[in-house]
């Protein structure tokens, strides 16, 4: 309160658009989402006069969601798109951190050319063809790997960890040698810890890249039983194939699921893909943290 008498009315109105302007951004981020929660809940038959900025459900419906947790397709979808997200993102954590460790030091012979060498990778895409060659001479068609090895090392991840690597101060890394530390535990013990932020930024990155993942998994991966979650979003948002969703035996049989509308039906789909990353979102939000390597030098 103290502080808020000492602000000038300028600072007041100042204070009270950026307050506004927040409030206005988290309707316009948040509204979306929750029409389509209320449209994939709302009863089927009070469904089609449901306009687009409606958050609240009409009636009450759970057979959405009971059709897609019980669709094999999404079943399997959801554990495919977890193990993909999870092999991939611990698989990217390490090569990026090492490299990005080996890079950042000025001993490193030729580190230089290889610098440059990762920079060229960023402006020249190898293109679909060659990949799809080398994804074939490997053997990785029709398997998680050629969805899982794609930039197994981002550049632009690497090129942030270089930078925050370089930050250390010498002088922790001189004091971990000095105890008797040999490389591996110096960046076990010293550096991977002050690197929690960054570590955090580019996990996350690679979280999102990897979930939402699916046109090289619609190109590379034939078998449905190994498609991610993006892949049957695609099939049942975009292909619009209810039959193959509801199943022909319920549309012939005129059941509750085949009464089921095709709008509630992508609702509910976009809302299963997007959930996920909603919920680790925060999780992975403590470790954005200030003053970490300030706390290093003083103690």
């Amino acid at each position: 309160m103290a502080a808020n008498n000492r602000r000038t009315p300028l600072e007041r109105v100042e204070y009270a658009i950026i307050i506004s302007t927040l409030l206005l951004l988290v309707v316009v981020t948040v509204q979306p989402l929750l029409n389509l929660l209320a449209v994939s809940l709302s009863d089927p038959a009070k469904l089609p006069g449901m306009s687009g900025m409606e958050v609240l459900p009409r009636g009450l419906s759970f057979d959405v969601w009971t059709l897609l947790i019980n669709h094999p397709n999404v079943r399997a979808g959801l554990l495919n798109s977890i193990l993909i997200t999870g092999v991939g993102t611990l698989l990217n954590i390490i090569f990026t951190a090492l490299m990005a460790w080996g890079l950042s030091r000025p001993g490193l012979p030729g580190r230089r050319i290889l610098f440059i060498m990762v920079l060229v990778t960023i402006v020249f895409d190898p293109g679909i063809i060659p990949d799809y060659f080398v994804n074939k001479r490997l053997g990785l068609l029709d398997s998680y790997w050629s969805v899982i090895l794609f930039k197994l090392v981002n550049a632009w991840y690497l090129i942030i960890l270089i930078r925050f690597f370089e930050e250390i101060p010498q002088e922790l890394l001189d004091a971990a040698e000095l105890d008797g530390s040999n490389a591996f535990q110096t960046f076990w013990y010293v550096v991977l810890p002050l690197a929690k932020p960054a570590l955090a930024t580019i996990t996350l990155f690679y979280i999102v890249f990897h979930w939402n993942e699916f046109f090289r998994a619609m190109i590379y991966i034939t078998d449905q039983g190994k498609w991610p979650l993006q892949v049957v979003l695609r099939q049942f948002v975009i292909g619009g194939d209810k039959l193959a969703i509801v199943g022909v035996d319920a549309a012939n049989n005129y059941t509750g699921a085949s009464q089921i509308d095709l709008r509630a039906l992508k609702a509910g789909m976009i809302i299963l893909t997007i959930v996920p990353i909603l919920v680790i979102y925060p999780l992975i939000l403590k470790f954005f943290t200030k003053g970490t390597m300030s706390g290093a030098l003083k103690g």
